[in-house]
């Protein structure tokens, strides 16, 4: 008896902590929500916000069970001191608290709630992010107020947890008392089972991650998880990555995939190397003296379109544009949403299949058969990074180095002074790069910039940009979250769009029979408004300047993306029938269709990958409109995808190898 009254006693007190901890995550969702509520679309209906609260509550379920059960554990059934309840409900409201802060920086950035990009984070330079959190988004002032926030739970969960319970029944008999801690076990469990479906007693009828967007807004939908949620779901969705359950591998049918990619579909070999094998048709241009594939921080396209042309903060890229020795495509992606993904992308050839290449043994090794650098040396050239950060960030120079890159140069190996915690200033690069150019030996150079990239501590007054230009600008367009911030960060885009402009007409000028590629690593951290478009959102330019290039080299507008670039390249230079392997196809032959890891786009439509969000680019001719089949441009893209996935995951896990079995 005297076990049963503790007990009883303490699944009440259990439950009040569980009533607690889903009360104030539901709390944190409406006050979300309410804050900020210029990111849901205007036409939501008050409706649906009553539907993605109440789903999130049920999500939440699952997340208050959680906390309580390490103290129905510990304390109700092991009976270690009371106290320890209280402790974790003050370490949870802390946490929850926090993550509650932090949402707000993040859902900016990425619009999105805690997702892939955390599981990002922890492979990156952890201090540097610490470093950027305290600078640009506050996360000192955030933290005090998660801790004031934590002192007012303690005082509510204290009080309520002190609450006299109600006393055990008598039960006189043996008889009572089966009958009674009977009914407890099976209460417990069907409480249990309920909470774990998020408020349901099976899987078919309850609430998680995967199925949790129950409303038609998108941003109410990233409401519905919770921090703790949310962080599952970027824990699962990496887990399911790295064993390549991703959307489209399928390692059962690496023959076809490989078929697919292959210029000639009917190949029945057991090695990848012939599907992946393509001829040059001939070189195209005199042969460049430089090549220069220049890939900008958050060189997103949008402030290249008209719409936006009063910001004036792109007028760089597009006078070179305008000019006639100059090739542009807006129908462009980068290779996923991270810095090192587009590098790990051009540096091996290889589309993103949410595997860090760079920390696989297998990419140190041996070459991918797809690496950039083998090629341009066969043609004559010495390879080279440029990058203005540190060398050893996120093992970039080693992998570079180990898939064949000659040279590595970080900014203090050419003595530049550090402007942030990431690097220097990208006129120091540049400036670098120039005088080291040599006159006698032919060079392809990969450059990383870094300016453009928070914390943004650049003085923009002393660099000549005009923020209250931009500023009033900002104002006509509509749905801007904080035009004042977004001016600054939109500074250190027109700062890095200036320098590299200056760059490539002062290289253009030296060195007059170079080319350039000008593109951006990734877009998304910086967009025009609340609700950017897909095409806004992910796209990022393609501008091919130089000697030899024209406006028509390459067809209108074609299709590609970051593992397009080096096959491009080369059908421009390469002699003819000249041997290399690429998973993609040049420009010049572009398969129409362009992925990362969430995004892809054709000729006509941009659309998400994983969901049947679909839309038409902005640039389609509108007497072409009533002609785009929506559902045979997405079966286009999936096909082609599911079938570049496969081959990529494949070389990164197995290498060339694929045996006899699916012949």
């Amino acid at each position: 008896m005297k076990f049963l009254k503790r007990f009883f006693d303490g699944i009440q007190r259990d439950a009040r902590l569980f009533l607690f901890i889903l009360i104030l995550l539901e709390i944190y969702r409406a006050l979300f929500i309410l804050i900020m509520s210029n990111y849901m679309s205007d036409d939501t209906a008050t409706s649906q916000i009553a539907t993605a609260l109440f789903a999130g509550l049920r999500l939440s379920l699952k997340t208050a069970g959680a906390v309580t059960l390490l103290s129905f554990l510990f304390v109700t059934i092991i009976g270690l001191r009371s106290r320890l309840r209280l402790l974790i409900g003050i370490v949870a409201s802390f946490i929850f608290s926090t993550l509650f802060m932090l949402r707000f920086p993040y859902f900016r950035n990425f619009q999105s709630t805690f997702g892939f990009e955390v599981v990002q984070g922890l492979n990156d330079d952890l201090w540097s992010i610490i470093v950027t959190a305290i600078q640009e988004y506050g996360i000192i002032w955030r933290l005090f107020v998660a801790l004031i926030l934590t002192v007012i739970c303690i005082a509510a969960l204290s009080r309520l947890l002190i609450i006299k319970t109600r006393p055990l029944p008598n039960l006189d008999t043996k008889k009572k008392i089966a009958g009674f801690s009977a009914g407890l076990i099976i209460g417990i469990f069907l409480f249990g089972l309920f909470v774990r479906f998020g408020g349901s007693f099976n899987y078919a009828n309850g609430i998680n991650w995967e199925n949790a967007g129950v409303t038609t807004d998108n941003f109410l939908n990233e409401c519905i998880l919770d921090d703790a949620q949310a962080l599952y779901r970027a824990r699962a969705m990496a887990k399911r990555m790295e064993a390549g359950d991703i959307y489209g591998v399928d390692p059962n049918n690496i023959l076809a995939a490989a078929q697919i990619v292959a210029t000639n579909h009917e190949l029945t070999e057991s090695n990848l190397a012939p599907f992946l094998e393509r001829k040059a048709d001939g070189q195209r241009i005199p042969t460049p003296k430089h090549i220069f594939i220049i890939l900008g921080e958050t060189f997103m396209q949008w402030p290249m379109l008209g719409k936006y042309d009063e910001l004036l903060i792109a007028e760089g890229i597009k006078s070179l544009v305008a000019e006639d020795n100059c090739y542009y495509s807006r129908n462009f992606m980068p290779n996923g949403d991270f810095t090192s993904t587009a590098i790990t992308g051009l540096v091996t050839g290889l589309p993103d299949v949410n595997i860090k290449v760079n920390y696989q043994p297998r990419t140190y090794d041996k070459l991918y058969i797809t690496a950039m650098a083998p090629a341009f040396k066969e043609l004559g050239y010495q390879v080279d990074f440029w990058y203005g950060g540190m060398p050893s960030w996120d093992s970039i120079s080693k992998m570079s180095l180990a898939q064949g890159f000659d040279n590595f140069y970080g900014y203090p190996d050419f003595k530049a002074p550090k402007q942030t915690t990431w690097g220097t200033k990208d006129e120091n690069l540049f400036n670098a790069l120039l005088a080291h150019l040599p006159d006698e030996n032919p060079t392809v150079h990969l450059i990383m910039t870094t300016t453009n990239h928070p914390p943004y501590n650049l003085d923009l007054a002393a660099e000549g940009y005009d923020i209250n230009a931009v500023t009033e600008a900002l104002k006509k367009i509509p749905s801007v979250d904080d035009v004042n911030q977004l001016a600054v960060e939109l500074g250190h885009y027109w700062y890095m769009d200036e320098v590299i402009t200056n760059f490539v007409r002062a290289a253009y000028q030296k060195y007059p029979d170079s080319i350039f590629v000008i593109t951006g690593d990734h877009a998304v951290r910086c967009d025009p408004s609340t609700h950017p478009t897909i095409f806004e959102h992910q796209s990022v330019p393609f501008v091919l300047y130089g000697a030899g290039i024209t406006k028509n080299i390459i067809p209108p507008d074609a299709v590609g993306d970051h593992i397009s670039i080096v096959p491009t390249l080369i059908e421009l230079i390469a002699p003819k029938d000249f041997a290399y392997y690429s998973i993609a196809p040049s420009l010049f032959h572009s398969d129409g269709v362009a992925f990362n890891n969430s995004t892809f786009l054709t000729s006509k439509v941009a659309g998400l990958i994983d969901s049947d969000v679909i839309e038409l680019l902005p640039h389609v001719p509108s007497n072409e409109l009533n002609d785009v089949n929506l559902t045979d441009e997405r079966n286009h893209a999936t096909n082609i995808i599911g079938a570049m996935r496969t081959v990529g995951w494949w070389l990164i896990v197995n290498g060339l190898f694929i045996g006899n079995e699916n012949h």
